[in-house]
């Protein structure tokens, strides 16, 4: 009977291991820090971006610089990106973000499912969202876990979590750079 006890309890044991490494960083852990980010303000003109896209391993599958065209008019910000990988692909999705307050902004993309509900604080920027992507011949829905970071020089990075049922199978690092033609 201690036997069979020990066995059932012992995986119960560590859950609360396994849940706690499910968590994420609450954004407003960062208010206060510098420089402050404003999405609307930082994309309002002309960007340019550098990136990455890793599989589970930490192996880049591809490389891509973007294009990003802003246009902040009152509380909304549009994001037009145009992508070009490495192999001479494109791509393009257009952003559309509505200042609900200082801190949060709700946004729609052309190929991104639902609203996306993002808010910033200090000198971080976190989104949510879930994005179709077609995988050998077939769609597959993933869930992006999208953080931006103000750094001093002006420099934006970005990494985001790709997800499936919970385990991360992608990392995206982008560097954003205003000064760049």
């Amino acid at each position: 009977m201690y036997k069979i006890l020990r066995y059932r309890l012992l995986p119960l044991l560590f859950l609360p291991l396994l849940l706690a490494g499910c968590g994420s960083v609450d954004v407003e852990r960062y208010a206060g820090t510098t420089p402050r980010l404003d999405i609307g303000e930082y994309f309002d003109g002309q960007t340019r971006a550098w990136g990455m896209v890793q599989d589970y391993s930490g192996e880049v599958q591809r490389r891509f610089t973007v294009m990003i065209d802003g246009s902040l008019e009152g509380d909304t910000l549009t994001l037009d990106e145009r992508f070009t990988y490495q192999n001479g692909e494109t791509d393009r999705r257009v952003w559309t973000f509505e200042r609900q307050d200082d801190a949060t902004w709700l946004g729609s993309a052309n190929d991104v499912e639902g609203p996306v509900e993002a808010r910033q604080a200090g000198h971080a920027f976190n989104m949510r969202y879930r994005l179709p992507v077609e995988v050998s011949g077939r769609e597959l829905t993933f869930t992006l876990d999208d953080w931006m970071y103000l750094q001093p020089d002006g420099r934006l990075i970005n990494r985001t979590a790709m997800s499936k049922f919970g385990v991360t199978l992608a990392e995206i690092t982008i560097v954003f750079d205003r000064s760049a033609p």
